[in-house]
């Protein structure tokens, strides 16, 4: 079996490319059903932020599956293969599982170091899990990953800097303004990343907090935080005309604020500038809104310029971060190795044991006015003989299990022994072992991932 990881993320895909990828939550379940019943395909995993769309695949064999995951990719998202192949990567095997712990404990992110990332792994990996499309291997790798990423952030000081998309764009204002007091800030969607950015938004002084959502409740419970006013969706336009700052992140799917519909806004506005900041993907706002005059327009990966200066500490954490990295990629790999030693061991001991049950049986015929005492001492020593034969054969099939021709070592250990039967009907059992459920709640106290509370959600996974 192969492990792979094909995606495309923001340095290999523009937002407009990006957003055409993206899966909305509740269908989130149906593509993971779509994908596990995709031929050759194992085990699979989701993730999906607003900067990247990645499948995770156990594959049974690794020609043709790349061809296979495009057609999926190509099928599901309408989307033909040209218009996203030069954007795509494809990892295989120690890269994959590489390029998921960097992405676990934020590493690849657009902000390194963000936390948020994190949290959309795990639930990606439990969604997996809950719908039947994980199995040995993903349950083992991706537990790994998430237990890895939460101690990264405690053991290093990787996120203790400001670094965030909110944070940028507060830096971005700046560059338009020079600050914010007694400025507007309208909130379009009532989400986390809105919220975030209002809040530094308000701390540097913004005077007025204004949200619009579709739900008015939802739009009153944020405003309040800011001492705030709510407006529902058809009060838009008033609310455009008295913003002097516009944050929009809603997660819907289409567009939500046109090019005409802001400029029939701007003669109420006597020239007052506009800065607007769209963090969503797919994207609120339309770009051709940026041709106004007047009108600042900005999308995600604007930002990304801004946090630069910012990120130098946290790329000497993350040298740190690496090093863990390695050390957990040559646990997994030692695990995958010794991954079939159990229906070996297995086979053998059921195999001993059969052995010397007919060896009793057959004694018991030939002496059979032994008492009971007397077979039990016979049972119990004849046991500990066969079991410290048995002791070396097994210290040493693990260790074989571990090295390089760990295979090939396996297989002759199984031909010496003749347990090529009992180790097939072995192998089902020793699966339903290995793939128990994983449920955070388990995970021993110092690595539960729910004990990780970020003093501030950060961006741009």
């Amino acid at each position: 079996m192969h492990i792979l990881a094909v995606g495309l993320n923001y340095r290999t895909a523009p937002v407009e490319i990006r957003e055409k990828f993206a899966i909305p939550a509740d269908r989130m379940t149906e593509a993971l059903a779509e994908l596990k019943g995709t031929k050759s395909i194992m085990e699979c995993i989701i993730v999906g932020t607003c900067n990247r769309t990645e499948l995770y695949v156990v594959v049974d064999r690794m020609q043709m599956c790349g061809n296979i995951l495009l057609s999926f990719i190509e099928k599901w998202f309408g989307v033909s293969r040209e218009q996203f192949s030069s954007h795509l990567y494809i990892l295989e095997d120690n890269q994959a599982i590489q390029h998921l712990f960097r992405v676990a404990s934020g590493l690849d992110s657009m902000i390194i170091g963000e936390t948020q990332i994190l949290g959309q792994v795990r639930d990606a990996f439990l969604l997996a899990q809950t719908e039947g499309a994980t199995g040995t291997l993903f349950n083992n790798l991706f537990k790994q990953a998430v237990t890895m990423a939460k101690r990264a952030h405690s053991e290093t000081s990787i996120g203790e800097n400001p670094v965030s998309v909110s944070y940028a764009a507060v830096e971005l204002g700046k560059r338009i303004f020079g600050d914010f007091h007694g400025k507007t800030v309208l909130i379009l969607g009532a989400g986390k990343m809105g919220e975030l950015t209002a809040k530094h938004l308000h701390s540097n002084g913004a005077a007025k907090v204004l949200v619009v959502n579709r739900t008015k409740e939802k739009a009153a419970e944020l405003a309040a935080k800011f001492s705030g006013s709510a407006y529902g969706m058809d009060r838009l336009p008033e609310a455009l005309v008295e913003a002097d700052i516009v944050i929009s992140s809603t997660g819907s799917a289409d567009t939500v604020l046109t090019k005409r519909m802001v400029q029939a806004v701007l003669p109420k506005r006597k020239s007052r500038p506009l800065f607007m900041i769209d963090i969503a993907v797919p994207r609120d706002l339309d770009p051709a809104i940026s041709e106004l005059s007047n009108v600042f327009l900005y999308d995600i990966d604007d930002l990304d310029i801004i946090v630069q200066s910012n990120l130098q500490e946290r790329r000497q954490e993350a040298v740190k971060i690496e090093a863990m990295i390695t050390e957990e990629m040559d646990a997994y790999n030692q695990w995958f190795k010794t991954l079939g030693v159990s229906p070996v061991i297995q086979s053998l001991q059921l195999k001993s044991s059969h052995i010397h049950e007919e060896v009793m049986e057959s004694l018991l015929k030939k002496l059979p006015e032994l008492d009971e005492r007397e077979i039990k001492v016979i049972r119990k020593l004849t046991k500990s003989m066969m079991n410290q034969m048995l002791r070396d054969p097994i210290l040493r099939v693990k260790e074989m299990a571990g090295q390089r021709n760990g295979e090939e070592a396996l297989e002759m250990f199984t031909k010496l022994f003749a347990l090529e039967e009992l180790v097939e009907e072995a192998k089902p059992e020793a699966k339903k072992t290995e793939a128990v459920k994983w449920e955070p709640e388990s995970v021993k106290p110092g690595q539960a991932l729910l004990s990780l509370q970020p003093k501030e959600v950060l961006a741009g996974p």
